[in-house]
């Protein structure tokens, strides 16, 4: 398995990217030095591209997937993509408030302890749906780990499309999430243009 063991606030840096939108609290002291050149029309895709990769931890060959997937669908294939990134079992509970950042909900979702409607599920890439119940194991619940948690994300807004009950750590995907509703900063279009050449 692929394991993305890149500095964190260095690839933010490189993408010009606020570490808040991955549940990190930290800022980088350094500036970007690369300000004065202007970048390509292919650049701009391409960091683009990059950054929705990084913010959601997904590789080139499931994104590519993920693209494919969201171009079969009826509407904007730009939309359908991020809607699809957005539904992800691990950002679900990185949203949800279970985990600190996603790369943390996707060792919570790993590790075998959530739920979905019931039933176990470690594939963080598994797609909820609306309606879908996510819950902590019972087993877990009582760990100090979530207690840690729940005090560090208990001022997180968590997105008006989920419904989450903190005390039992349990939560109800109401409805898949529109793009006008989803906070990441990404220009979707020009990914579209980017696979599309």
């Amino acid at each position: 398995m692929a394991v993305n063991r890149v500095p964190v606030l260095k690839r933010c840096r490189s993408l010009d990217l606020d570490p808040t939108f991955l549940g990190y609290d930290k800022k980088s002291n350094r500036n970007s030095q690369r300000t004065n050149r202007k970048m390509s029309e292919y650049g701009l895709q391409l960091r683009e591209k990059q950054k929705a990769k990084f913010i959601y931890g997904v590789l080139e060959k499931p994104f590519r997937n993920y693209y494919k997937r969201a171009d079969r669908m009826k509407g904007m294939s730009g939309e359908n993509l991020m809607i699809m990134l957005e539904s992800r079992l691990d950002n679900v509970i990185f949203r949800m408030g279970f985990a600190r950042t996603r790369r943390e909900a996707r060792q919570v979702v790993g590790h075998k302890h959530v739920l979905v409607n019931g039933k176990q599920v470690n594939i963080p890439s598994y797609l909820v749906k609306a309606g879908d119940v996510i819950e902590i194991r019972e087993k877990s619940k009582s760990l100090q780990r979530y207690k840690d948690i729940m005090e560090i994300t208990a001022g997180r807004l968590v997105p008006e499309w989920l419904d989450v009950d903190s005390e039992a750590f349990k939560g109800t995907v109401k409805e898949l999430p529109s793009r006008e509703v989803i906070d990441v900063p990404v220009d979707e279009m020009l990914i579209v243009e980017l696979y599309s050449k």
